[in-house]
């Protein structure tokens, strides 16, 4: 019977599987330097990919009766997470706003929503559409717009080897995707713009 820690993930597995990998590529998982690599890359699993064992939305329904019905935005989130291809980091910013239509949230839960789709094997498109569903979802906003900015280790470490190029994803829901002006006030908003 597996072992499962809190997070989910099955840490004796991890562990087993870790061995196997470093004999696969000519290592040797007795010497000093690799004997607690398999445990440190089980626990790593456990923290990085907490996310599968989370409900992002769940960070939302604690809310606040306001009566602002005006842009709210949280810019310039960081965030980390595996790219599900080659399981190499990926890591930028996430900007978030949103239209309330009389309900807001802390703003501390627009990071958290981020921050538990991107603790998953991922791929920033879906990364950035799951953001913008979980927070039109949750507040029954008027509009939500994304934009996400990373780099992605697959591409600038191996492969075309591009240090410093960073790719741009966007999911605009709402009044952001209907109306150009209030998508344009979004973005110059979000790029520091007046």
């Amino acid at each position: 019977m597996a072992i499962v820690s809190e997070s989910g993930i099955d840490q004796a597995r991890v562990r087993s599987a870790v061995v196997q990998m470093l004999e696969a590529i000519g290592e040797d998982p007795g010497r000093e330097g690799l004997l607690d690599t398999p445990r440190r890359i089980a626990e790593m699993y456990a923290e990085i990919f907490q996310g599968l064992y989370e409900d992002p939305a769940a960070f939302l329904k604690v809310g606040f009766e306001v009566a602002h019905d005006e842009m709210v935005i949280l810019r310039n989130i960081p965030f980390y997470s595996v790219c599900e291809h080659h399981l190499l980091p990926f890591h930028g910013e996430a900007h978030v706003g949103y239209l309330p239509d009389g309900r807001v949230v802390g703003i501390s839960k627009l990071a958290r929503v981020v921050e538990s789709f991107a603790r998953r094997p991922q791929i920033q498109e879906r990364l950035t559409s799951q953001v913008a569903e979980a927070v039109i979802g949750a507040l029954e906003a008027d509009g939500v717009a994304v934009v996400v900015e990373a780099e992605h280790l697959c591409m600038t470490m191996r492969g075309v080897r591009k240090p410093g190029s960073r790719m741009v994803t966007s999911a605009m829901r709402g009044q952001f995707k209907r109306s150009s002006v209030t998508r344009s006030e979004f973005l110059a908003l979000v790029h520091g713009s007046s």
